[in-house]
């Protein structure tokens, strides 16, 4: 009776509709029902129904359970009290199978209930007859939630394509095997190489490979930051400590704690900061700009640098003791000009993120238009050859040809 209640006062205090063309032109989500009373599937069903939701029902876990091999769902509503099999044992083998959030149902719920429910990975638990704000509210938070994780992973897809080293040449294959060795451990690392070689990557590959990869990765931009500026990005700063410090900040060094500090164009930063940062290295201890108090820091510093860093200590321009503490082990990275039999991947990696980006099918290199590539001298190397390929992208077919490399490749040439 209670059911139909609830049903009958949904269907007169409803005012949403039905908007079908939506319902057309996007895939609804799919809802799956488990609950051994056919009445309630039914109920369930007409609601879920009347909001656009795809609805499918199973009267049994073990029906559910096969539905789910071969049906994906967006969400499931399930019953706890069930013959056979009940609600928490089916909720258990969706667990091993799927991440879909499960909404338990119970008309005989207890607080030990709900709470064993959760506790076995339940998005939420709602005692029977459900009151029609929450059900659909529960529905459109555990809706959410799988779009957030699937957007999750796709990003995380994503910047591990950017970010992923390309290249088998002998040149790479050296440098990644000194990231497989290096990486494990708590050594700093100091990344030479040119402008656009990689450096990067190479820093961000050095922490994705260490135990300290679900910590911080945190990046800084030495010539980026004015050296009036650089300590207090480094180190923090206190309330007050200069006319534009109104509160407290904490720096790079405490940000990165657990985690990775990774000090990019190391060369340029001001010799005051050098200082403190080589007592910071010393001791694992840091100040924030206008405070007294040592706080404690766990970082590990690797730092990069297309200078030659020993010809700035003979120019007074870099401290010699920093060098020989950042420079444990040192990686050279590579320029393009010298790895070319890397182009073919690199431009094939390039080609499926930037069309990907654009929303247009990847085009095909004429092998004669990759020859033409090769031929450069790629001044700024791997950069340079992204931002040609995103040109060619951009400006030519389906078919890149050598005279389309010629005409929009690189204008230096």
């Amino acid at each position: 009776m209670r059911w139909i209640c609830f049903l009958f006062f949904y269907q007169v205090g409803c005012i949403r509709k039905k908007n079908y063309l939506c319902a057309k032109l996007k895939k609804m989500p799919r809802i799956l029902i488990i609950d051994d009373e056919a009445p309630i599937r039914r109920v369930l069903r007409d609601i879920l129904e009347n909001e656009s939701y795809q609805v499918d029902d199973a009267s049994t876990g073990m029906e559910a359970l096969q539905q789910i091999k071969e049906q994906e769902f967006d969400a499931i509503f399930c019953d706890i009290k069930m013959p056979e099999m009940d609600g928490i044992e089916v909720l258990e083998a969706i667990r091993q199978e799927s991440d879909v959030p499960v909404i338990m149902l119970s008309g005989h719920g207890t607080i030990e209930t709900a709470v064993e429910a959760i506790k076995k990975g339940a998005f939420d638990f709602i005692p029977k007859p459900p009151d029609l704000n929450r059900l659909l509210i529960t529905l459109r938070n555990a809706l959410d939630k799988k779009n957030l994780a699937t957007e999750n992973k796709v990003l995380k897809k994503a910047v591990k394509l950017q970010n992923q080293m390309i290249g088998e040449s002998t040149p790479m294959l050296e440098v990644k095997d000194m990231i497989e060795k290096v990486a494990p451990t708590n050594a700093r690392v100091l990344i030479t190489g040119e402008n656009g070689t990689g450096k990067e990557l190479v820093a961000r590959q050095l922490h994705e490979l260490s135990p300290r990869n679900r910590g911080p990765f945190i990046e800084v931009n030495c010539a980026a930051i004015p050296a009036e500026l650089i300590e207090s990005q480094l180190f923090g700063h206190e309330k007050g400590s200069f006319t534009s410090a109104i509160k407290q900040k904490k720096g790079d060094f405490e940000l990165a704690d657990g985690g990775t500090l990774f000090l990019d164009e190391i060369g340029d930063m001001s010799l005051p900061a050098q200082a403190k940062v080589l007592r910071a290295l010393q001791e694992n201890k840091i100040v924030r700009v206008g405070g007294e108090k040592e706080i404690p820091v766990n970082v590990r510093i690797l730092a990069a640098t297309n200078k030659n860093l020993k010809s700035e200590i003979e120019k007074g321009n870099f401290r010699e003791d920093l060098y020989h503490r950042l420079s444990v082990i040192v990686i050279q990275v590579p320029p393009l000009r010298e790895r070319k039999d890397d182009i073919p991947l690199l431009v094939s990696n390039f080609l499926e993120i930037i069309a990907q980006d654009m929303g247009k099918p990847v085009p095909t290199f004429e092998p004669e238009a990759m020859e033409a590539l090769k031929q450069y001298q790629w001044t700024g190397n791997i950069r340079e050859l992204r931002n040609i390929v995103e040109r060619l992208v951009i400006l030519c077919g389906k078919d890149i040809t050598k005279q389309d490399v010629i005409q929009f490749g690189n204008p230096l040439n």
